[in-house]
């Protein structure tokens, strides 16, 4: 008997495609809402760019996971893992450059400050693009040294053969899971810093939120993922891609997405003003 999450007699299968399809639903109507007031404060704040590369990447990181589910073939295993851990990187890095970009904004005092020339687009694009390049560049040699394929695990279980993916090189591995968590760990540090800073539109609190789930899904994750065989240590990833790209989504635009929909009166200079005086 084989074992695998299988789309015909696995209900996890499609609880986690119906879910995962909802946030993809929910993740495109905070862009569409996003992209409709996009010359407004509240969307220009802390760089709108990013803000939409990061949406994407996350709605990518939502899809990502329908390279989990089914029966597990050479390509899928390949692609699977790589391709999370660059969304998820190209996430993390666009989180980070929000917060860099809300760290250096509040060093800048007085006009002509040298701090001055790092806020900006291209500053934090250029984040983006060197973090996630490093990211890319980890997998391309994983792959090329040693990449996932699929194995029939006929040990673990009596009487089932587990099709899985062996992901060939630990080392490549770890160093991608690695690097996305060094970047998560500076950017959470950093949002925790400046977490008390004047919050008109100030995203550092969210961000500080949305990366302490992060942190927590994915630390919680290791014990369950080391200590589970088979279809579950899949479900347990997934799970953890989910949780953590919710996370991430809910705690850094819902508030944005409530200003824009039902508190529009706060959507404009004259309350960030006010706001700033109090």
């Amino acid at each position: 008997m084989y074992d695998f999450l299988s789309f015909e007699n696995d209900s996890i299968v499609l609880i986690i495609s119906l879910t995962t399809l909802l946030f993809c639903i929910i993740t495109l109507f905070i862009i569409a809402n996003l992209i409709y007031h996009r010359d407004t404060p509240v969307v220009k704040a802390n760089n709108r760019t990013v803000s939409f590369i990061l949406l994407t990447s996350i709605l990518l990181s939502f899809l990502c996971v329908f390279l989990f589910l089914g029966r597990p073939v050479d390509i899928t295993c390949m692609l699977r893992q790589s391709l999370f851990g660059i969304f998820f990187c190209v996430t993390v890095s666009s989180v980070l450059a929000k917060t860099i970009t809300v760290y250096i904004a509040f060093k800048v005092t007085k006009p002509g400050s040298s701090w001055g020339k790092c806020v900006g687009a291209k500053a934090s694009n250029f984040v983006v693009l060197t973090c996630s390049s490093v990211q890319v560049l980890i997998c391309v040699i994983w792959l090329s040294v040693s990449p996932p394929y699929q194995e029939y695990d006929m040990d673990s279980y009596p009487g089932k053969i587990i099709i899985q993916c062996n992901e060939g090189s630990v080392i490549g591995f770890y160093s991608m899971l690695g690097y996305m968590g060094f970047l998560a760990a500076v950017s959470f540090l950093l949002a925790f810093m400046v977490r008390t800073l004047p919050d008109s539109f100030n995203e550092a609190k969210y961000i500080t939120f949305s990366m302490l789930v992060f942190c927590s899904v994915w630390i919680a994750m290791i014990p369950a993922y080391l200590s589970t065989r088979g279809k579950y240590v899949v479900a347990v990833e997934v799970f953890a891609i989910l949780a953590s790209s919710a996370g991430i989504l809910g705690c850094i635009f819902f508030h944005k997405l409530y200003i824009l929909l039902l508190r529009p009166e706060l959507n404009t200079k004259k309350s960030i003003l006010l706001k700033n005086s109090v």
